[in-house]
């Protein structure tokens, strides 16, 4: 029981802090005409982080994270997508939202979300870091329960991020509060996007 208490808080705390993927996942809660369509978002960024977390606890992403010219591409490229991600969600109008011209089709939802998930450099080594460090303590049958507590948490995290998006979303009906969400979130994604391009920075 240990490892699955150790793995629920361990993955609650980092899963938490808002971050690009909690942010992008909650759009589309709000902009979604139904929760069913938001899945495909929801979906990716599971899978991202259950292939994540499973390739964490074996110890093979701390050999790939510390070569550098990896750090660098994972830097520049989420950059460039954080700096997309952020231009959507500004430009984004109420007017076109409610007749679903700003709806993320399934295919760019799934992009966007792997994108947001997997060259996403802090949610890399949170993963890397804590919970594949973490994991070290244990062996056999309590690391597979700590890996699967860690999945489930993040599972169970993004449903309910997209759940209460869309509970947001239907109270919203003349679109007002997620334009102001969506600069707020716009802003966020630029902050991140700039520190990624500092830290790439330091590999020139």
């Amino acid at each position: 029981m240990e490892p699955v208490i150790h793995g629920i808080i361990l993955a609650f705390g980092l899963i938490l802090p808002l971050g690009v993927q909690n942010v992008f996942l909650f759009n589309q809660g709000i902009i979604q005409k139904r929760f069913i369509h938001t899945l495909p978002a929801v979906i990716t960024a599971g899978m991202a982080d259950t292939i994540m977390i499973s390739i964490a606890v074996t110890g093979i992403s701390v050999l790939v994270w510390s070569i550098p010219w990896i750090q660098a591409v994972l830097y520049a490229v989420g950059f460039c997508f954080l700096a997309y991600i952020g231009w959507s969600l500004w430009k984004s109008a109420p007017e076109s939202v409610q007749s679903g011209e700003e709806r993320f089709t399934p295919r760019k939802q799934i992009i966007f979300a792997a994108s947001v998930s997997l060259l996403n450099p802090h949610a890399i080594l949170d993963i890397v870091g804590v919970i594949g460090t973490s994991s070290l303590a244990y062996s056999g049958m309590e690391k597979w329960s700590y890996t699967i507590a860690c999945i489930v948490v993040s599972w169970i995290w993004f449903l309910g991020l997209a759940a209460v998006g869309r509970f947001i979303g239907q109270l919203d009906a003349k679109g007002k509060m997620l334009v102001v969400l969506n600069r707020i979130s716009a802003l966020l994604i630029w902050v991140m996007a700039i520190f990624m391009l500092i830290r790439l920075s330091n590999f020139l």
